[in-house]
């Protein structure tokens, strides 16, 4: 899941970055309204957490402009004051949901991970494919009935690859997907995650490389 913070407090945005990066989340943070923006309309983030009032451009127009837009991403809306006026009042400007400062991290993290969940088109709650099984919710891999221990981007990987139901999914696509703003757009992670990850799975092989486009899950796998 892709995350953009929109935060001026920047104590508070680079603890709220660090906590869903825990959870495996790939997360970006700006510090300003126009910056946000800006990243907003260029990547695109199944999640924003904006807090309202905010320097440059202010949260409110940020999430009129983006439900203006059409945009699937998903806006968790923060803010000081948690009057049921406010609220009413950022739901109507195109917020998906509203949390009041100061909040429970976990809460933040219940409501960053349902609002995900409705950013993308619906997906089987378990993916499964040949003897593989894939839980997003409970975060688990098996093979063969047996636990498969990933890494959080050999998991979101995995997860990408997975979600695409066959189809070739590119390295850039897994590096906006998996990765955070933060990664050098040449580097070879990629490469190397799906290496790592495919000696984990075991033979025979899912994964396969179509030269040149990018990575597919087999539907079967050749015994």
């Amino acid at each position: 899941m892709r995350v953009l913070v929109v935060e001026d407090e920047r104590n508070l945005a680079d603890a709220i970055a660090r906590g869903l990066r825990r959870q495996g989340m790939a997360v970006d943070v700006a510090y300003d309204g126009s910056t946000g923006h800006e990243m907003a309309f260029v990547t695109r983030y199944d999640v924003l957490v904006l807090d309202r009032d905010l320097p440059g451009m202010h949260g409110d127009d940020l999430c009129a402009e983006l439900a203006a837009s059409g945009t699937l991403t998903r806006v968790l809306m923060l803010t000081a004051s948690g009057t049921v006026a406010d609220r009413v009042e950022g739901l109507r400007l195109g917020a998906d949901d509203y949390l009041p400062k100061p909040f429970a991290f976990d809460e933040l993290v219940a409501r960053v991970q349902a609002l995900g969940r409705r950013a993308t088109p619906p997906a089987p709650p378990v993916f499964s494919v040949a003897d593989l099984v894939l839980d997003p919710a409970k975060r688990t891999v098996t093979r063969r009935g047996l636990p498969v221990e990933l890494t959080n981007k050999e998991f979101g990987v995995l997860a990408e690859l997975l979600k695409a139901r066959g189809a070739v999914v590119s390295s850039e696509e897994l590096l906006e997907r998996v990765w955070d703003a933060n990664t050098d757009p040449f580097t070879t992670i990629v490469r190397v995650t799906v290496m790592t990850l495919r000696r984990k799975l075991g033979d025979p092989p899912l994964i396969e490389t179509v030269v040149g486009a990018g990575y597919r899950v087999l539907e079967t796998a050749a015994a």
